[in-house]
């Protein structure tokens, strides 16, 4: 049977797109900005919306969820991962839970990429010290990828994309993934090996694994002592999934050689760990952005609108709502 969530109001409550806007009001959809609420509005106003829409900086949480029952069907967010929403509290009062989880794949692929070879060539000091005026070519000299062995733990679309960009610079791809098979990981390139496999052969490790309990510190002073000496580890998936403190510990003592995050814990970072991670000399640390690219944000955007279109059940051209998480609550519809 077709489902038909009778979707005709919906708040935007973080920057989108305009193109998801377009799309939602090319289908009868009436769409409201209101950025950046504020707790209590914001449990007012989902009182008159069918669907919301997010981005990071706005947070649906149980307290949210409550107030908008028997009228919010969909919290949908432009974007992978849905940390910020309550999952468990939108399942229980019947709230369908959507993501994008392709829609920035290449995006995030790409800025892991460029990190690890920021940490191969020192370009992000050595362009700050000419910009200083000085000439220090042998202080930034730097190691080639080629021949050395990158470990991809996560192999789904970010981890595989970025496992067939690093095979054409000469790197040795393993890696780890509870779900993806053998065939599916040699098809990308990659040797898939266990964890403990994995330790001691990585001169880099990059994760692409999303923020659960059997992830969280994946990396930490116990799993980097098995390691090389000398690991380079990337962080472009979720704070929390490298432990801060132990690759601070491991750039003093050496056991790490350089480290890239582009995610935190808490962000804007306001922990003195996480600062003296940013401000560590053997650090590249940029501001979460991974989907940071016009392409990403067009295309999580468009995929939102698609799959709210979908769930009304009114178009031929848009059918797939590939992106919800709990399809418990879709049930509640059927």
């Amino acid at each position: 049977m077709p489902l038909n969530l009778n979707i005709k109001k919906v708040l935007v409550c973080d920057a989108v797109d305009k193109s998801c806007v377009e799309l939602l009001e090319q289908h009868g959809i009436n769409v409201t900005y209101k950025l950046k609420l504020p707790v209590a509005e914001l449990c007012e106003e989902v009182k008159n919306y069918d669907a919301a829409i997010v981005r990071s900086d706005t947070k649906i949480t149980a307290e949210v969820l409550a107030a908008g029952a028997g009228s919010l069907k969909v919290v949908g967010r432009a974007g992978a991962g849905v940390d910020n929403i309550d999952v468990p509290a939108a399942t229980a009062h019947n709230v369908v839970v959507l993501n994008t989880p392709g829609g920035n794949s290449i995006s995030a692929c790409e800025l892991t990429c460029i990190l690890i070879g920021s940490l191969a060539r020192p370009v992000v000091p050595a362009g700050q010290s000419m910009k200083e005026g000085r000439w220090d070519r042998k202080l930034y000299a730097g190691t080639e990828l080629y021949g050395k062995t990158l470990a991809v733990l996560g192999l789904g679309r970010i981890g595989r994309e970025v496992a067939v960009r690093m095979k054409t610079w000469g790197m040795r791809i393993i890696g780890y993934d509870p779900i993806t098979t053998e065939a599916e990981a040699k098809a990308s390139g990659i040797e898939k090996m266990t964890l403990e496999e994995i330790w001691p052969l990585a001169d880099y490790i990059t994760v692409h694994t999303p923020l659960i309990p059997a992830t969280r510190n994946l990396i930490s002073t116990e799993t980097l002592a098995k390691c090389k000496q000398g690991v380079k580890v990337v962080n472009v998936a979720r704070g929390g999934i490298i432990d801060e403190q132990a690759v601070l510990d491991g750039l003093e003592s050496g056991k790490v050689a350089g480290a890239a995050f582009d995610v935190y814990p808490e962000e804007p970072p306001k922990s003195a760990v996480t600062k003296a991670l940013i401000g560590h000399p053997k650090v590249v640390a940029t501001p979460h952005l991974g989907a940071s690219t016009s392409e990403a944000q067009v295309r999580v955007a468009v995929e939102v609108a698609e799959q709210f279109i979908a769930l009304n059940g009114t178009s031929p051209k848009y059918t797939s709502y590939a992106g919800v998480i709990n399809k418990d609550a879709l049930a509640h519809y059927q």
